[in-house]
């Protein structure tokens, strides 16, 4: 199913820049992935966010595409496997590895949007994570990991982050990175935002405690960004292929 042109929530809030300053929800968990975290730092040729920033402003230009992308899929990730701290070989194109990848970027998504832009409702909710799903078909990798439903996939997503989160060697150099981003968009983040932004098993696996005052802090935070985007322009507020497509109302 295709939406018409304008009406495509994905659309609408995947380009927004709010979801970038809520990626080191997403990367905490990655780091925190055996084979994620090994991949990042054997074949990074660059620092994380600087990575980051790359990879992840061309899977949002995927949102914004309906061509199958399968061709992209295998220039970017075709090359990277090998073995995890343990031994056990991974690839990159695993289907059950990179959908639980790209399932840490929807979370955050939806995070992202009922955070600093508005509350979504059950139905949005399942509209978003539908087209989600569309979005991931077009990688053209299998999609036997993927749940229908929004439902569904809050069941898989908890129960993969309870069963094969760890960290390893990799996770723990790599660490310092997300809790304090030092470039691309998630550098303007507070240290406070960063704490609060992060999923509880990052919180428990990395042992980030909260703070005094942190959770009335990053309401504040969060108000302040709500405010800012209803007079912030296009330029500033969305990435470069979004532009096109702008929202159905301000939010």
């Amino acid at each position: 199913m295709r939406h018409r042109r304008g009406t495509s929530l994905l659309r609408r809030y995947v380009g927004d820049r709010r979801f970038l300053l809520a990626l080191p929800r997403a990367v905490g968990l990655q780091i925190l992935h055996p084979a994620i975290a090994t991949a990042l730092d054997e074949h990074m040729a660059m620092r994380l966010w600087y990575h980051k920033a790359r990879t992840v402003s061309q899977t949002i230009d995927m949102a914004y595409d309906d061509r199958n992308q399968r061709h992209r899929m295998l220039n970017i990730h075709g090359h990277i496997g090998g073995t995890d701290d343990r031994g056990a070989r991974f690839h990159a194109l695993n289907p059950n590895l990179f959908h639980f990848q790209h399932a840490t970027y929807v979370e955050t998504l939806v995070v992202a949007i009922n955070t600093f832009i508005s509350p979504m409702s059950d139905r949005d909710h399942e509209r978003l994570y539908t087209e989600c799903c569309e979005w991931y078909l077009r990688f053209g990798v299998s999609a036997r990991a993927m749940p229908p439903d929004w439902a569904g996939f809050r069941d898989y997503f908890e129960r993969t982050c309870a069963q094969q989160l760890r960290l390893t060697p990799a996770g723990h150099t790599l660490a310092p990175e997300v809790l304090r981003p030092t470039s691309w968009v998630p550098r303007l983040l507070p240290s406070v935002a960063v704490r609060e932004l992060l999923h509880p098993r990052t919180r428990e696996l990395l042992d980030v405690r909260a703070r005094p005052g942190d959770r009335a802090a990053f309401r504040s935070y969060a108000t302040g960004l709500r405010m800012a985007a209803t007079i912030a322009p296009p330029s500033i507020r969305y990435v470069p292929s979004a532009r096109v497509e702008r929202p159905l109302r301000p939010a």
